[in-house]
């Protein structure tokens, strides 16, 4: 198979747009879970306790305890992955907002420890290091509650964007399933120390409720739903094709795909079961409107488990996670549309440039790659060009700088001074203002071009992204 035997054909986009309730309801829900937090705290002599000089530290303590054992609960069921949720907000703005309520249970922990370490040891007239190592050695479920800390300090520190940019991909994820395990350490200290959660049946019933709920989110969700899904669609690599220099394409069977709900413009996170490192998972978008005997992802080599992928032999099998992400064209809300793609991002705008409806006339894709050579699927865009009417832009050479999207030379303007980014923009798309725009990169250069898109009159309404970073 080479890439030119796949079929380039107009399809129209299933699925619906989700209901826009979701995002209401979940917030509504966070807000009344903290609120009963707080009630049961007060029900629990909190706020006489916090006015108490002897007493004061230690009901201020149980209460940063409770806040944060909550906030991480919700955290935990921000990234399950539940469908709806996921459709309604997209993987993008969940894992913004998992790492704000994260870092912000991180916080309320260590003030929980800090507080309560002070309350006691004020009530004991000893000394804090003293009382804090009386209470891990003597309290029950203490020694687990200090091991599931360290393994939450450790997510925290390595989730910080200057150890993630030190740290591989399959490192990093490792580390981060520590969170589970430090949310599960945490449960016996709350269930056998904690008056706030064994103090009264609606407590208890409370505790339980929300720990059944983040904990069954992340078994369905997590881990039975895509057993479940790679088992009936049983997908196969059939194919490896190079692309362009470190880029290669996998072309992938199955039975039943017609089934599978998925749209151009999404992506699955691809366990490939070829040996070690088969247990890391990585978001890879379909490169071409998907069949119902056949998908395909494009991959580049960027040094970690994805330079494995251009040694994949013909029936291997693959585990699958999703389909995810927000990019597809049920939201779609204007005729005219751009799309703008650098490097490697042009894998779900390749694929919804397949299957959008649209006259001729009506797309644009402006396509940047560092060198002239590193354009993917040149042929294919070539095609789509010329069959259904989209204008396709190349615009090869490095940025005018790293706060650019734009090369530092357009091909044809040799010997004028470099535009600027909204220049560039408005004389590639004189009307882009008055269109949807889609954009997929990398980060810092995604950044640049959504930037440059706003500041020359694009809604954020009609700005579709979709950020892959970890």
């Amino acid at each position: 198979m080479t890439a030119g035997t796949l079929n380039i054909r107009h399809r129209a986009a299933p699925g619906s747009r989700t209901r826009g309730w979701w995002p209401d309801l979940i917030g509504a829900a966070t807000v009344f879970s903290m609120l009963v937090v707080v009630a049961l705290w007060v029900h629990n002599q909190g706020l006489q306790q916090l006015v108490d000089s002897t007493t004061g530290l230690d009901s201020l303590g149980r209460l940063t305890g409770l806040a944060s054992a909550d906030l991480l609960l919700i955290q935990v069921f921000l990234m399950a992955r539940v469908p709806p949720v996921e459709r309604s907000f997209g993987q993008d703005r969940l894992a913004r907002w998992h790492r704000v309520v994260g870092f912000t249970s991180f916080d309320l922990m260590l003030a929980h420890v800090l507080l309560i370490t002070l309350g006691y040891a004020g009530t004991d007239h000893s000394g804090v290091v003293r009382e804090f190592i009386n209470l891990v050695l003597t309290y029950p479920g203490m020694l687990l509650a200090l091991a599931g800390t360290v393994a939450l300090i450790l997510v925290v520190v390595t989730s910080l964007r200057a150890a993630r940019r030190r740290l591989r991909y399959e490192s990093w994820h490792l580390l981060h399933l520590y969170a589970y395990l430090g949310a599960g350490l945490a449960i016996p200290h709350e269930l056998w120390t904690g008056t706030d959660f064994i103090g009264d049946a609606a407590a208890t019933a409370y505790w339980w409720t929300v720990y059944a709920v983040a904990a069954g989110s992340v078994l369905v969700f997590r881990l039975g739903l895509p057993l479940w899904r790679s088992a009936r669609y049983r997908l196969v690599v059939s194919d490896v094709v190079p692309e362009a220099p470190g880029i290669v394409s996998v072309y992938l069977r199955g039975r039943h795909l017609d089934r599978l709900r998925v749209r151009a413009g999404q992506f699955f996170h691809w366990r490939f079961l070829a040996g070690p490192g088969w247990t890391r998972a990585h978001p890879y978008s379909l490169s071409a409107a998907p069949r119902p005997d056949l998908l395909r992802i494009t991959v580049k080599d960027l040094g970690d488990d994805s330079a494995r992928a251009g040694a994949l032999r013909p029936g291997t099998r693959v585990l699958i996670e999703g389909p995810y992400g927000q990019l597809a064209g049920a939201g779609r809300r204007r005729p005219r549309f751009t799309m703008i793609a650098s490097g490697i991002g042009i894998t779900p705008l390749r694929a919804l440039l397949e299957e959008l409806p649209y006259r001729p006339g009506d797309g644009t894709l402006i396509y940047r790659a560092s060198t002239p050579d590193g354009f993917a699927f040149r042929a294919e865009l070539d095609a789509l060009a010329a069959r259904r009417g989209v204008r396709v832009v190349y615009l090869p050479g490095p940025r005018a700088s790293d706060g650019s999207w734009a090369p530092a030379r357009v091909p044809g303007q040799r010997g004028s001074p470099p535009l600027g980014d909204e220049s560039l923009l408005l004389q590639l798309v004189p009307d882009i203002a008055e269109q949807d725009v889609y954009v997929c990169g990398p980060d810092q250069w995604m950044t640049a071009a959504a930037n440059a898109a706003r500041l020359v009159g694009v809604p954020e309404e009609h700005l579709r992204l979709e950020w892959f970073s970890w």
